[in-house]
């Protein structure tokens, strides 16, 4: 099994200053726009080759680039190293509960000025580990329509109360939750049903807050998986993915196109 993968080909990159922080962005395609925040280590091939998909799909695709190296492979010296900055960095606050994120606030300008040069009712926003939960945060702004956790890991699960953590402020939480009653908008969560990177009381969490407007999406991956899920199965839209033979994580991949459209767009294109 071999997880899509794609290049820096054809992306367009060029800074973006939102909130006092300032990083490359690489954008790609047209329609409806797409907020990709990279999983750790940054943007990997698999992260451009989940990109170059959602470019296949027709949605303009920006992907921020706040760690990492653009274009490199993943190793474990190089993931390894990525986690030891980001744990201490300020943005980022990975460890912290009950908190509001600086690098959130970004992803919101990033998302907002998006919306300003596409077509489309707002943009969707995918998270993905690290970044799973920052999604939700950018939801906030209220041209964030579509917001994607994928298997949010922050902040890091160390003690029960964190891993019962949402991944955002109950200020932020509170602003999401009335949106979820008087916009209509709903979020989509995805996870590996044994992933403890990703623990299951953060969607029992969000599921309990959110209600209906939690849609959930959780892969069997216990020992013994009729995919052959590894152990330590994590990514469901990128490492873990694959197309050939097709395994759940590509449902789920096309559950999440399908939820964009149906956010992005008045009707069916």
């Amino acid at each position: 099994m071999t997880a899509p993968s794609s290049d820096l080909t054809g992306w367009r990159r060029g800074p973006f200053t939102g909130a006092g922080l300032t990083y490359d962005c690489f954008e790609k395609g047209e329609g409806p726009g797409v907020v990709l925040i990279p999983e750790i280590p940054g943007l990997t091939p698999e992260v451009l080759g989940l990109g170059d998909h959602l470019v296949r799909e027709g949605f303009t695709v920006v992907i921020p680039s706040p760690f990492g190296t653009p274009g490199r492979p993943e190793t474990t010296g190089y993931a390894l190293g990525v986690i030891a900055r980001m744990c201490v960095a300020k943005e980022f606050r990975a460890f912290a509960a009950d908190a509001e994120r600086p690098i959130t606030k970004y992803l919101r300008a990033v998302a907002a000025d998006l919306a300003q040069r596409t077509p489309g009712r707002g943009v969707g926003v995918i998270g993905m580990c690290f970044t799973g939960g920052f999604a939700l945060a950018t939801a906030v702004e209220e041209t964030v329509l579509a917001p994607v956790l994928s298997q949010p890991s922050t902040p890091f699960a160390v003690s029960g109360r964190l891993r019962r953590d949402p991944g955002l402020s109950r200020q932020e939480l509170e602003v999401v939750k009335e949106r979820t009653r008087t916009d209509g908008l709903c979020v989509l969560g995805l996870r590996f049903s044994h992933d403890r990177m990703s623990p299951a009381e953060r969607f029992s969490t969000l599921r309990d807050e959110l209600g209906d407007a939690f849609e959930v999406i959780e892969l069997d991956s216990r020992p013994g998986n009729p995919d052959g899920y590894r152990r330590m199965a994590h990514s469901v839209l990128t490492r873990d993915l694959s197309e050939d033979p097709p395994n759940s994580a590509l449902t789920a991949r096309t559950r999440t196109v399908e939820f964009l459209r149906q956010y992005l767009t008045a009707t069916e294109w």
